[in-house]
């Protein structure tokens, strides 16, 4: 039988996920307009991405 690690894969998952909806409901409530709505999924989106880039960076110097 192979040794896998799934469940340390599914627990950083699960974060990132609460991540994305955090960052939705934040940007959603911030907007105001239909397009700022259409922007804040957008950006809910890409926030966490972006916020894990960042502190990789952060890491590296």
């Amino acid at each position: 039988m192979a040794d896998n690690n799934a469940g340390a894969a599914a627990g950083g998952g699960a974060i990132y996920g609460l991540g994305i909806f955090g960052a939705l409901v934040w940007f959603w409530q911030e907007a105001d307009g239909f397009w700022e709505h259409a922007l804040s999924i957008v950006q809910g989106l890409f926030w966490p991405a972006w916020m894990v880039y960042e502190a990789f960076q952060a890491l590296a110097r």
